[in-house]
Order: C-alpha cells, then sequence, then structure tokens
C-alpha cells in the first residue's frame, strides 16, 4: 500500500524560503508520478507541480513556475518542493500525491502539512 507522508511546512515572511519533502514507501515508483497540491482556507484544492519517477520531466502551475522547483530522489524515495520567493498568497495546506503515469487521476495522498506566508 502506498503510503505518503509530508514535512517541511511551517510559517515564513514573505519573499522567504521553504523545503517541503514527500516520503513515499510502500512499492516501486519507476512508474509514477508525484504530484504537489495544496488548498487555502475556502478554496479548492489546486495543481502546483510534479514530476515522473522514471524520467524526472517536471511541470507547474503558472502562478510558481520561476519560484519553486520539484525534484526526486531515487536513493531516498522524496520528492521534494523548493519553494522561493514566497507570497502570502503561497498559504495553503500541502498535499503530495501520487499516481500510475497511465492514470489521469492521483489516487494517493499525504496527509498535508501546514505552509503560512506573512506579509
Amino acid at each position: 500500500q502506498v503510503q505518503l507522508v509530508e514535512s517541511g511546512g511551517g510559517l515564513v515572511q514573505a519573499g522567504g524560503s521553504l523545503r517541503l519533502s514527500c516520503a513515499a514507501s510502500g512499492r516501486t515508483f519507476s512508474s509514477y508520478a508525484i504530484g504537489w497540491f495544496r488548498q487555502a482556507p475556502g478554496k479548492e484544492r489546486e495543481f502546483v507541480a510534479s514530476i515522473t519517477w522514471r524520467s524526472g520531466n517536471s511541470i507547474y502551475t503558472n502562478s510558481v513556475k520561476g519560484r519553486f522547483t520539484i525534484s526526486r530522489d531515487i536513493a531516498k524515495n522524496t520528492v521534494d518542493l523548493q519553494m522561493n520567493s514566497l507570497k502570502p498568497e503561497d498559504t495553503a495546506v500541502y498535499y503530495c500525491a501520487a499516481r500510475s503515469e497511465i492514470a489521469s487521476r492521483y489516487d494517493n495522498w499525504g496527509q498535508g502539512t501546514q505552509v503560512t506566508v506573512s506579509s
């Protein structure tokens, strides 16, 4: 059974940086994609970034391009999200999720980690 555990959230001032980590276990992820999502209070969950385990190809939502970087460490089975130049609007609970490369939906989710950016 796939398990995803996020860590690294916290409180930071605007312009600062945080690094989130998603520890994945329970299966081989070579044919999977790992994504980061976020949900702000009163808003729907939105896609932030994703990376394919096999090739390392990544995509980002427009609002974080140039500020966030997603990466994977195959040896450690982790996917990190480096967040720079943080803005108050980045405040949200951040979730990592996993899906098969051939699937259209993410069906395994972590418990989330809170990121708060103060102005």
